[in-house]
């Protein structure tokens, strides 16, 4: 946190100057920390994602991939992924009043047995004159494992066998790539690295590098099997962009183009790691495991299970992990009803159709204030529904919605106390001792290193003051509004008022020749996220692609100029 402090004097002082900075980089802290070398901080973050904006500030403070994003209802928002998490706590800098520390708190791991004495044998092929296996994934995860495993393997088995990783400068987040060949004699491998068009099987850890043009060029439609992780992991791009688009779909295509299509399969690896196993590490184990029970790698089980031991790290866990993948593999539905059952109460998925999207949001906005603020809402949805149709009428939504349900202090108590907060942090953890972190408008002081009010930690004590503020909502816009008489909430109220009379106008003058620009119109509230001076900074953004829209608007020119 010194180090911008020192750059900045060091930029302005004459002459060559020299900053060293000593610190034990990530990921090595994560080996030590695995190893018992290093302690392990019993502190975690979680995100109460209700509350969550997903403005991405967390990202920017952060500069982390373990803050990733969250499709839900109402729009993309963050959470942390516990089992990639370094512990910096950088990402609590983020203006945001959804960030809960944990003190003493435990990932919850399944108790749920997996039996795995009926799991079919598979038939094993034969390694012959060189079988090739590609593995791909992300630096930090394990790629280089499930290589090493494989070699191992078949090292023990007396094949020829040889491993040639390709880490780079991988240390975490980084593309990984990982040639392991197999043949029955050391002359049958004149290289190790995999030629193009020579994979006989990818196991695609990570999809997006598998889609990347190292592994397309080792995969041919006439040869390749395929068994990749379809949770897909965001990029370094996320960080940078908050609303990225992952092109899952693209990615999927583009392996299946490449590969054999009728050995080409997609698990959701990370989903039933993270269910079943309580670690999304297990993930590349359980994908070698799934291989292996269809009969896509030329090893002997007792081989495998025999270098997991000689690994001598996380054994039972490796161990469970390959067994949980070859369930996968022989009886997909009985995996996937134990993933539903350990993730708790299903969520909805998100609405799609406009009446979906108007009926889930009458419903919260009725929680949020009343039945007469929701009927707000539905009238305004359905005069625009009338003049533009649907597309018109669920940008219009999707924008009002987010106006009128502005996160105030009544909001952020009321997304506290109303059980969603507490399932959510059960169903993820078991123990420990929640602190919210707040920056309240009334007592938070100004950091003069960043311009922002300071964040500040609240004790357990907080959940009890939440649901009583929750209860005086309906002081909400009355003279007894305490909050209400803020500068932000007054911007946020006037911003209604303001789309109201926007969606008027965009009604008055819409033709079929104009629709597309007053969709784009409509959307722009959606862009404005986030608290305090980071929806403040969003909102002058927004403005201006708000005033270069209206300029193309007919007549607008002209009226503007009157």
């Amino acid at each position: 946190s010194a180090l911008p402090t020192i750059q900045d004097e060091f930029a302005a002082t004459e002459g060559t100057t020299i900053i060293i900075f000593d610190q034990t980089c990530a990921a090595e802290k994560r080996r030590r920390r695995k190893r018992k070398t290093l302690v392990d901080p019993t502190t975690r973050v979680f995100i109460n994602s209700a509350v969550c904006e997903g403005c991405g500030d967390c990202s920017v403070q952060s500069n982390c991939v373990s803050v990733e994003p969250l499709e839900t209802e109402f729009g993309r928002k963050r959470r942390i992924n516990q089992s990639s998490c370094n512990k910096d706590y950088s990402c609590l800098k983020g203006f945001c009043p959804s960030f809960v520390s944990i003190e003493g708190a435990e990932v919850k791991k399944s108790k749920v047995d997996f039996d795995f004495a009926d799991v079919p044998e598979p038939s094993i092929p034969a390694a012959g004159h060189g079988y090739n296996i590609m593995v791909t994934g992300i630096g930090g995860t394990g790629v280089l494992t499930v290589s090493a495993l494989l070699g191992t393997a078949g090292h023990i088995e007396g094949l020829a066998s040889t491993t040639a990783d390709m880490a780079g400068l991988a240390q975490k987040g980084g593309a990984v790539y990982a040639h392991v060949r197999l043949a029955a004699k050391d002359e049958d491998l004149l290289s190790p690295r995999i030629i193009a068009g020579g994979a006989d099987l990818v196991l695609a850890c990570d999809a997006v590098v598998a889609a990347d043009k190292p592994t397309q060029t080792l995969m041919i439609p006439t040869r390749t099997a395929v068994v990749a992780n379809a949770d897909i992991a965001p990029t370094a791009d996320f960080v940078r962009d908050r609303d990225l688009d992952f092109r899952s779909a693209q990615v999927e295509k583009a392996i299946r183009t490449a590969s054999n299509p009728n050995a080409c399969d997609f698990i959701a690896a990370d989903t039933v790691a993270v269910s079943l196993m309580g670690d999304a590490i297990a993930a590349n184990i359980i994908v070698m495991g799934y291989a292996w029970q269809k009969g896509l790698l030329p090893l002997q089980r007792r081989s495998l299970e025999a270098a997991i031991e000689l690994n001598g790290v996380a054994v039972e866990f490796n161990k469970r992990a390959f067994g949980l993948g070859r369930l996968l593999a022989s009886r997909p539905d009985t995996v996937l009803a134990m993933v539903e059952a350990a993730r708790g109460p299903a969520v909805a998925p998100p609405a799609t159709t406009l009446d979906e999207v108007i009926v889930r949001r009458v419903a919260d906005l009725t929680a949020y204030q009343d039945t007469a603020y929701a009927a707000r809402f539905t009238a305004l949805v359905g005069t625009a529904r009338a003049a533009g149709g649907d597309t018109f009428a669920d940008a219009v939504a999707r924008s009002y919605y987010k106006l009128l349900a502005y996160k105030d202090e009544y909001e952020v108590a009321r997304l506290y106390s109303d059980g969603r907060f507490r399932a959510a942090f059960d169903a993820q953890f078991a123990g420990g001792t929640a602190r919210v972190q707040l920056a309240p408008p009334l007592i938070s002081r100004i950091d003069p290193a960043t311009g922002r009010p300071k964040k500040i930690s609240f004790g357990p004590w907080v959940f009890k003051v939440f649901a009583v503020l929750a209860k005086l909502k309906g002081l909400r816009g009355t003279a007894f509004d305490i909050f209400g008489y803020s500068g932000e909430r007054r911007t946020e109220v006037a911003d209604i008022a303001a789309f109201e009379a926007e969606i008027g106008r965009l009604i008055v003058g819409l033709t079929s020749n104009n629709l597309g620009l007053a969709v784009a119109i409509a959307r722009l509230p959606m862009d404005a996220r986030g608290f305090g001076p980071v929806k403040a900074a969003q909102r002058a953004v927004v403005a201006t692609r708000r005033a270069a829209l209206w300029a193309k608007w007919p007549g607008e020119a002209a009226r503007v100029a009157a």
